[in-house]
């Protein structure tokens, strides 16, 4: 079966649809804003947790935490220093 439109290409939904759709999105974050808060913060402390229990099993870096600190600011720093030249 051949599809009538090619699928790399962009079809937009016309603004009254896409208006329906935001209200019904913004209206159940309204409804519900703990419910969105509490599994956003789900979302990142599993995240870190998972980071955390990956990290633990790299020997080297559970003999050595201040190895890991000092590679994890260094991270940081370069990365916002490369953010900042973009």
């Amino acid at each position: 079966m051949k599809l009538p439109l090619d699928p790399k290409t962009v079809v937009e939904a016309p603004k009254p649809v896409v208006d329906k759709l935001a209200q019904h999105r913004d209206s159940a974050f309204g409804r519900f804003p703990l419910l969105f808060t509490l599994l956003g913060a789900f979302g990142l402390v599993a995240t870190f947790y998972g980071f955390e229990r990956i990290i633990d099993k790299i020997t080297f870096f559970a003999n050595h935490p201040f190895l890991l600190l000092g590679a994890g600011l260094l991270l940081l720093i370069l990365t916002g220093s490369l953010y900042k030249k973009l």
